[in-house]
């Protein structure tokens, strides 16, 4: 009798720093969606961020309990829900086991051609020439597929990776690897579906197409109102307006982006951008409106951060669960991958008997 099917999600960030707007219209929201619908792996990608942050580790290190900090505050609960589990990349052998198999299997001009890697390449320069970097997406490949429900897979097993439309290429070679992997060995690992963001990429503060921390542009969940309100108020709007009585652009302003992404009066914000059109409306006023319904999202994020950060064991307890859970589907998945490829050698290291 078939076993029952298994949904997965796995999903994650690398850990350079707090989370911000960014990541949580992008992703984190989405998390929160999709979190009673599947068994789900968060991953704390600590080993990934030393791709472009290596004479860094205080902050990769200190990164972990703030990123698990606001994973917590937006509403993933380990310690509530038995479905959800935070993955810690470092303390996963069998993710750096997985990926060195991915590694002999992946032909470098996949990599090297992938927009994501050129992109992410270009944003980072010199700090991204070392190798790692150039295999950190065979790691992410080896990051989803340990999560793969165990072969023969059957009807209704899903493995699913929520992502934002930049990260479909790394999506695309995640299922290359797994595809040749299977053809090359045996069928062990399920090609990943994926489930996009409704929200698109914001751009940083400063009118900049990419949010960074690094180019101070971001707006972090844990900002207190001031830093939001003095943050939006010096955001970058249409530099072609030089008077509120001007007629404005509505499309590829930022503020109006964060309108729409984090406004929830719909009404409201169709009658400013009317407005905006028309020259009938200030950057100042879209800008209060702006801070106000920021503040309104954020305050119970912030109420939920500031109680999880008071308790001491919250970060290790659930960080522990996530370590020993992973370990266990990993290990079997693992089994799998080294039985196909031969090097399970159960029979050349079995103890031996001696023939008396």
């Amino acid at each position: 009798m078939p076993r029952p099917p298994q949904k997965r999600i796995l999903t994650g960030m690398r850990t350079t720093g707090a989370a911000h707007l960014g990541h949580y219209a992008g992703a984190l929201r989405n998390w929160v969606d999709m979190q009673g619908e599947y068994e789900c792996y968060f991953l704390l990608a600590d080993v990934q961020a030393f791709s472009t942050h290596f004479d860094d580790p205080q902050r990769i290190v200190e990164s972990v309990r703030e990123m698990v900090l606001d994973w917590l505050a937006v509403g993933l609960d380990p310690t509530k829900q038995s479905n959800i589990f935070f993955v810690l990349q470092s303390q996963i052998q069998d993710l750096t086991e997985l990926t060195t198999y991915f590694s002999m299997l992946t032909p470098m001009a996949y990599v090297e051609r992938n927009p994501t890697i050129k992109s992410e390449r270009a944003q980072y320069g010199e700090r991204a020439g070392n190798l790692g970097f150039y295999n950190y997406p065979v790691s992410q490949a080896a990051d989803v597929l340990l999560f793969t429900p165990p072969p023969p897979h059957t009807d209704g097993d899903e493995l699913c990776v929520p992502v934002g439309e930049d990260q479909l290429p790394l999506l695309e070679l995640t299922n290359d690897i797994a595809g040749w992997f299977n053809r090359t060995y045996d069928r062990v690992f399920l090609e990943c579906t994926h489930r996009l963001s409704e929200v698109p990429r914001l751009m940083g503060t400063d009118g900049q197409a990419k949010m960074s921390k690094s180019l101070g542009n971001v707006i972090l969940l844990s900002d207190d109102t001031e830093t939001v309100q003095k943050k939006v108020m010096s955001m970058y709007t249409d530099p072609t307006r030089l008077r509120a009585t001007d007629p404005g652009h509505v499309e590829g302003n930022p503020v109006f982006m964060y309108h729409d992404a984090f406004n929830p009066d719909v009404a409201e914000v169709d009658e400013l951008k009317d407005r905006y059109r028309k020259g009938r409306v200030g950057d100042v006023e879209v800008k209060r409106k702006l801070v106000a319904a920021l503040n309104a999202m954020l305050d119970p994020i912030r109420e939920r951060r500031d109680a999880f950060a008071g308790d001491p064991d919250i970060v290790q307890e659930v960080l522990r669960g996530g370590i020993e859970q992973t370990r266990a589907v990993g290990g079997e998945t693992m089994q799998h991958a080294r039985a196909a490829m031969y090097i399970d050698y159960p029979k050349l290291l079995a103890p031996q008997t001696v023939a008396t």
